[in-house]
């Protein structure tokens, strides 16, 4: 495109674009990279709850001191996810995912040289903070990178990076459980090399720079994304003056009621997968697994997780996000209820693989739904916000449930933690449809 046709050529928004691209080479590039990127993500998530019964042997914990531990980064990453919220609007969406992992391989070696339990909490908690800047950008990150057609089947399938990072933990956990829980820890260290391939190559959001006013930019991207330059014309920039990006703008009146359902769907959805992950190896302890057995029990889950994907991933393209996450949710519930009941190890394995199944195609459902709910000004905001909702439940649920375990049936544990999936359900109902649409 010469400069005489850019100048003939009348502006197009940045969705406009995307919505006649087709799936290129440099696509996949950029979603295989951020899909390890949620790999990394998930993988130290889930590390220390495998690491947790060492640590509290070490320490000497109580159970109540163990669920603390393991929310400590969550709760970091409250306040994280908001300042990560801010930052993706000002600095980018790249730079905050180089930025968050970069920073964040410093912990697990402080983590492995922590002399006692608080040190280790505080560590903890920092490091939550560190690593919410890849959790707040990873989806909205992706979703402004790939053609409308394919957004949400891809998006889904960058969810799958969940289990595949459990299994990384597993793996990791095992590898190094003779050396002790420090070494477990402390070789996540490696992660932060992750950065410099996506500083190398994945390149800034386009929608990202025209709402900056970098329309040349932009349409310097548009070109990468789409390996040929498209037909003629300019990436218009918006109206709004520059300074109008404010993380405030999911409370203004336009704004508010998707920001309330959305904030009840992260917690109640959150807590509901996150109740039961963070103590899955007590509640198998319960039921008579010992720790291998139990590890086992977790990894053969993790694998059925992968189907639970696909199926969302494919069934999202074809029929929406709403339909696909109400039946999704639906099930997930079923199968907890199903879970809490379970009268043998026969019929707790079948009940924790549909559980398994379904809740975790119903997150990569929403992984997508929530990127797309906002316009191009708020979405970073808005995934920020939905974070930390996320982890006010992952820090709570821990603890919660910790003290139930001591005093409640299995039954009734896993009943309450069930019941949050049909709340999720409920508020889903509330929620419109994006599937085809271009983004704002």
């Amino acid at each position: 495109m010469n400069s005489d046709q850019a100048e003939s050529s009348p502006s197009r928004d940045v969705g406009q674009w995307f919505e006649e691209m087709t799936l290129t080479r440099t696509h996949w590039v950029a979603g295989l990279i951020l899909f390890m990127a949620f790999v990394i993500e998930s993988w130290e998530m889930m590390i220390i709850i495998f690491s947790s019964a060492a640590i509290g042997a070490e320490f000497d914990l109580s159970t109540a001191q163990i669920g603390s531990l393991v929310g400590a980064m969550f709760l970091g990453m409250i306040p994280g996810a908001l300042l990560w919220g801010k930052l993706s609007g000002t600095l980018g969406r790249k730079r905050c995912m180089v930025w968050s992992i970069g920073l964040y391989g410093l912990f697990p070696i402080m983590s492995a040289f922590a002399p006692n339990f608080e040190s280790l909490w505080g560590i903890r908690f920092v490091c939550g903070i560190v690593l919410s800047g890849a959790l707040v950008v990873t989806f909205p990150y992706f979703e402004e990178l790939v053609p409308v057609k394919v957004r949400g089947r891809a998006t889904v399938y960058l969810s799958a990076g969940w289990p595949l990072g459990v299994l990384f933990a597993i793996a990791i956990t095992v590898l190094f459980m003779n050396l002790g829980w420090r070494w477990v820890i402390g070789f996540s260290s490696v992660v932060s090399l992750w950065a410099l391939v996506i500083h190398r190559f994945v390149p800034e959001s386009p929608y990202w720079l025209a709402e900056n006013g970098r329309a040349q930019e932009a349409t310097e991207t548009i070109n990468r994304l789409a390996e040929k330059p498209l037909v003629p014309g300019t990436v218009a920039t918006p109206n709004s003056e520059l300074g109008a990006i404010s993380f405030m703008s999911i409370f203004e009146r336009s704004t508010l009621r998707t920001t309330i359902i959305q904030t009840a769907i992260n917690f109640c959805f959150s807590w509901g997968y996150w109740g039961l992950a963070s103590w899955m190896p007590t509640l198998l302890a319960k039921r008579g697994l010992s720790a291998p057995e139990g590890l086992g029990f977790i990894a053969v889950s993790a694998l059925f997780m992968f189907p639970g994907y696909i199926s969302a991933s494919y069934l999202t393209g074809k029929f929406g996000r709403k339909k696909i996450m109400l039946i999704y949710v639906f099930m997930s519930a079923v199968a907890g209820f199903g879970f809490a009941t379970s009268g043998s190890i026969t019929e707790m394995y079948t009940w924790n693989f549909v559980l398994s199944f379904f809740s975790l195609g119903a997150w990569g459902v929403w992984n997508t739904w929530l990127g797309e709910i906002y316009d191009t000004r708020s979405r970073g905001a808005g995934a920020a916000w939905g974070v930390s909702a996320q982890r006010v439940a992952n820090a709570a649920a821990p603890v919660v449930i910790g003290a139930m375990l001591v005093s409640s049936s299995f039954m009734f544990t896993v009943t309450f933690i069930s019941a949050f999936l049909a709340a999720t359900f409920v508020a889903a109902t509330l929620l419109p449809e994006t599937e085809g649409q271009a983004l704002r």
